[in-house]
């Protein structure tokens, strides 16, 4: 029999629709349970609301995997990862490279699988999840079939949840870089790179924009590996600069451009993204990539991430010739959709400049975002034609 966990009288709206997380606070009683342990959760009236694992650890005390009393096993897990795989395939017909499990997205909070190819890249940032990794390996064996999977898990969620960083093949073994095809071209996941090895939640975008750079001079900064830059050369960009501050990743761009056959038109800068904007001469570029990693460390970082987006911003816009393109964007969840355009706004408006946006986006279908899950919206997309005030 499971330990029980007894809520609070009044709960929160999104936890009674479909939210997995049940904060400390919101719980009234429980019974003595080891960390990591799978839990019964019941309403302050006796009622049976799912089930989940527990972490005194945790601000984010229990976290529910299912909302039927399921035996969690293998068969479980295999079947929640088949209904994720049927959405995506769907969405996006035919494509062998996407992410397979997007956490509370799909009911298995704490768990990202991202397939490259024939391999799946496996992150889990919850103890709970690290105690049933077997049965997941499992199902994602039985029914994906891979020819080896990764777990990629580090961050600064361990220490909170009581885990150790883990690199390592948890199924069979391959390359540690893993080539795989989006759109027709060649992309490669590092494994010794960043997240899973690469950010599959852009390329739907850097298709999308890819138009607006044709026969233009593009400056992606925080390139990383060139995602946005590959697609850019491959609708007809001219030239492209790849500003990123790690130079492994900028060692797998060069080799991603060979690949594809770009080696030619495209530039490396081993720089930081802020000195780099700050020292490049105005009107140097017909377009410009702004895609930073989460400028947000916690809720008290918000204000000077804010600052932060509407210095690169501001920078990246001074940096445009006339009618040039900004393609710009945040996946800090913790920043509002609201206050992140507010920032843009500021920038165009200190750069006396009018932004015409030519495209707003968000995430791909393969990171979807669950309604009553706020913490799965998180990315951000704006692409804007930028023209002088006096010219407008």
């Amino acid at each position: 029999m499971r330990a029980r966990v007894f809520l609070k009288k009044d709960i929160r709206k999104e936890l009674a629709n479909g939210h997995s997380w049940i904060y400390a606070n919101e719980i009234e009683t429980q019974d003595q349970a080891d960390d990591g342990e799978l839990v019964d959760v019941f309403s302050h009236s006796n009622q049976f609301l799912g089930i989940g694992y527990i972490n005194s650890s945790s601000l984010i005390r229990v976290r529910i995997i299912s909302r039927l009393r399921h035996q969690i096993d293998e068969t479980f897990f295999r079947s929640k990862i088949e209904r994720a795989i049927r959405l995506r395939r769907r969405a996006l017909p035919g494509r062998r490279s996407v992410r397979v499990v997007f956490g509370e997205s799909d009911g298995l909070p704490g768990l990202i699988v991202d397939k490259f190819s024939d391999y799946l890249v496996v992150q889990i940032s919850t103890l709970g999840m690290t105690m049933m990794k077997e049965q997941i390996i499992g199902a994602l064996v039985k029914v994906l079939q891979p020819k080896g999977i990764y777990e990629k898990t580090d961050g600064s969620f361990l220490e909170k949840e009581g885990m150790e960083e883990t690199h390592e093949w948890l199924f069979r073994s391959g390359p540690i870089i893993i080539p795989f095809e989006v759109h027709g071209l060649t992309f490669l996941a590092d494994l010794k790179g960043q997240k899973t090895g690469f950010f599959l939640d852009q390329v739907e975008n850097a298709q999308q924009v890819a138009v607006y750079f044709r026969d233009s001079a593009v400056l992606d900064v925080f390139g990383y590996t060139g995602n946005f830059s590959v697609h850019a050369l491959a609708a007809g960009a001219k030239s492209c600069e790849v500003v990123d501050i790690s130079e492994r990743a900028l060692g797998v761009a060069r080799e991603t451009m060979r690949i594809n056959g770009f080696e030619g038109r495209v530039s490396f800068s081993n720089r930081n993204a802020f000195d780099y904007l700050r020292e490049i001469e105005p009107g140097s570029f017909d377009a410009a990539v702004v895609d930073p990693p989460s400028l947000v460390k916690s809720r008290n970082t918000v204000e000077n991430a804010l600052r932060g987006y509407k210095e690169l911003n501001l920078r990246a816009v001074r940096v445009l010739k006339n009618g040039g393109v900004l393609a710009t964007s945040s996946c800090s969840q913790l920043i509002s959709r609201d206050s992140w355009e507010s920032t843009l706004s500021e920038a165009f408006e200190d750069n006396r400049t009018v932004g015409v946006q030519l495209l707003s986006s968000s995430q791909p279908p393969d990171h979807p975002a669950a309604v009553p899950v706020k913490e799965s919206h998180y990315l951000k997309f704006k692409v804007f034609s930028v023209t002088p005030l006096t010219a407008f």
